[in-house]
């Protein structure tokens, strides 16, 4: 009885064991993500000290935060553009849910992050009295920044998250000159009120997004396969080490929901195994050269995800 008992407890801390290292082993890939330029609908068409809309600042601000925190793969800008005015959404300006997750397929990225500045702007105010016939006040400025912000999951084209962030700094004086948005360069704009604000608003948006990526497993893409190898379209910067062993799946029929027309994802086979033998394609990091050791029928657009 007590041997049963002793195992059954090691077989708990096996799969317990097991199951964390499984999480850590997702949760250290990292996720592909795309950020889209966000729609001004502040009303007041400021534009940034390099002559940026309010909306392509700050998504490009999200990109470089995004980066420097080295937990995701971000899509550059360039490739970002090249797809968004191939599917004419250049045109109208409007990104929508589903045209993020069509991009988002396109780009191999997990999550497409959408959004619209609401509000961006100074407000001014002054109190105060008379002593023997001479004004005394205290002047006060703030700056407010509002952003809807949207995380889509590419592969079904659902939102994951929609909230509002709505930031706001101030500051008071006996003399405070009429805020303008003439900033000579970026450090300017990072001192100023509104740039303090907009700091706050992006570093709300990358803690959604952390809360948010880490419930969402880990995939990539084969990009070619030739004789016994594969080409997958993540590397050492993503997390992939040499020796990590993924399994292949072939996506089949789109699943389509009748009322929304969103998609629900795909049927999807296992075809095989393949194991990481080069992380750092080229020199990268951005890719991998793997080896089948099961399975057959290998293909670009094959899925790639964690055992």
């Amino acid at each position: 009885m007590k041997r049963l008992i002793y195992f059954s407890i090691m077989l708990i801390l096996i799969s317990a064991f097991l199951f964390q290292t499984i999480a850590l082993a997702q949760s250290a890939k990292k996720k592909r993500v795309a950020v889209f330029e966000f729609e001004d609908k502040s009303g007041h068409r400021y534009h940034w000290w390099n002559g940026q809309s309010v909306g392509r600042g700050m998504a490009d601000m999200l990109v470089t935060e995004l980066v420097k925190t080295k937990k995701y793969t971000v899509i550059e800008r360039s490739a970002l553009d090249k797809i968004v005015q191939e599917q004419k959404l250049g045109m109208t300006g409007m990104v929508t849910p589903q045209s993020a997750a069509q991009v988002g397929k396109l780009l191999g990225v997990e999550i497409a992050v959408i959004g619209s500045v609401t509000e961006f702007g100074h407000s001014k105010g002054s109190t105060g009295g008379r002593i023997k016939n001479v004004r005394i006040g205290i002047s006060s400025q703030s700056a407010t920044v509002g952003i809807d912000i949207r995380f889509i999951n590419t592969t079904t084209g659902e939102i994951l998250t929609a909230e509002s962030i709505r930031k706001e700094k101030s500051k008071k004086g006996l003399s405070l000159g009429t805020p303008k948005f003439s900033f000579k360069n970026r450090n300017q704009f990072d001192q100023s009120l509104v740039g303090k604000a907009t700091r706050d608003a992006i570093n709300d948006i990358i803690k959604l997004l952390d809360t948010k990526a880490t419930s969402m497993p880990w995939q990539a893409k084969i990009i070619k396969a030739v004789g016994n190898q594969v080409y997958i379209n993540s590397g050492a910067n993503a997390g992939v080490r040499n020796g990590d062993v993924f399994v292949v799946y072939a996506k089949g029929e789109e699943l389509i929901d009748p009322d929304t027309g969103l998609s629900l994802g795909s049927i999807e086979s296992k075809i095989g195994k393949i194991k990481v033998t080069n992380n750092n394609l080229g020199g990268s990091g951005k890719a991998s050269i793997c080896v089948i050791i099961q399975g057959s029928g290998f293909s670009a657009g094959n899925i790639v995800k964690t055992k």
